[in-house]
């Protein structure tokens, strides 16, 4: 018979321990949001608990185009690996494509590039599956409260964002099998003051609601506000993201936030790490294979009241 490929645990391989050194260039947009403030500390952080990382951060100033002309600038400083967060996949993907060329490997970050060769590992959360979690709460709840015909209410983020889109259609698919559509959609713009204003034309717009889904629980702080202001209460409402605050608010049950499904900037910490062992030439410990994979989509977990205290330490 032929052999089984298997791997025993081996603590004395493990990957923590320092290796060859590698400069890691980092780049992600600025900090208009606690999640994005979130990705560079994470990043940051996780880079300073190895000692044989050496971390490069540029600018990636206000647009696609400035996040670019700082990156040719890393480029040239040849890092070892470039662990990036685009203002916009797309645009960014020529970017991509370049640094592979120079042979410099590209740890694509959360906003993907859609040309596989820009990129040596992309991991990201998974936004499809963001919008499977939360309708699936959704359709739980209403279907316990015996509701048959709900109106449901959905304030996405960024509408243009392949990611907002992905969000959208993973909630739509899910209520559509369970025979549910989405009454009416504002989209924000991932902060509060945008959320208020999204919240208050949907609160306007439906005089009842069953549930809500807001893709962002930054822009979650301005939604509950709108809320609180129109003194609405008849409906229950699942965050995005999972911030600390979010957490909290559903912990303590006192608004009409009852759950998250996360999307957790634990991601650029994960990034990190895995672009360490990229840039030493090493797989990851429990995988069978010497490198790592190409692709990591991180799952979107449902945080309710229930199990809220685990997953305080992932919040931002």
């Amino acid at each position: 018979p032929t052999q089984a490929q298997t791997k025993a645990a081996d603590p004395a391989g493990s990957a923590a321990a320092p290796g060859k050194r590698v400069t890691i260039g980092f780049s992600a947009p600025a900090a208009d949001h606690g999640w994005i403030a979130a990705i560079t500390n994470n990043a940051k952080a996780q880079a300073g608990a190895y000692s044989d990382v050496e971390f490069k951060s540029v600018e990636a100033g206000a647009d696609a185009a400035a996040q670019r002309a700082a990156l040719s600038t890393l480029i040239s400083q040849k890092p070892d690996v470039i662990v990036l967060l685009p203002h916009d996949g797309k645009e960014l993907n020529a970017f991509g494509l370049e640094a592979m060329q120079a042979g410099i490997p590209v740890v694509n970050l959360d906003r993907a590039f859609p040309d596989a060769r820009a990129y040596r590992l992309q991991i990201k959360g998974d936004n499809y599956g963001m919008g499977v979690s939360a309708a699936t709460y959704i359709i739980e709840q209403l279907k316990a409260k015996g509701v048959s015909s709900p109106i449901i209410g959905e304030i996405p983020g960024i509408d243009s964002l392949e990611l907002t889109q992905e969000r959208s259609k993973g909630f739509a698919d899910t209520l559509a099998a369970a025979g549910f559509k989405v009454a009416n959609r504002r989209p924000a713009e991932f902060t509060a003051d945008s959320g208020q204003q999204a919240a208050a034309q949907l609160l306007q717009a439906l005089p009842k609601i069953d549930a809500i889904w807001n893709h962002d629980d930054d822009q979650g702080i301005g939604v509950l506000a709108a809320v609180n202001q129109a003194n609405r209460k008849e409906f229950f409402m699942v965050g995005g993201a999972g911030s600390k605050k979010a957490m909290e608010d559903i912990q303590a049950d006192n608004t009409v936030l009852k759950a998250t499904v996360t999307y957790s900037p634990s991601m650029a910490s994960s990034a990190i790490s895995l672009a360490r062992l990229i840039g030493q030439g090493r797989g990851m410990s429990d995988l069978v294979e010497l490198q790592v994979p190409k692709e990591i989509i991180l799952a979107s977990e449902t945080i309710t009241k229930e199990n809220a205290s685990s997953y305080l330490k992932l919040g931002f």
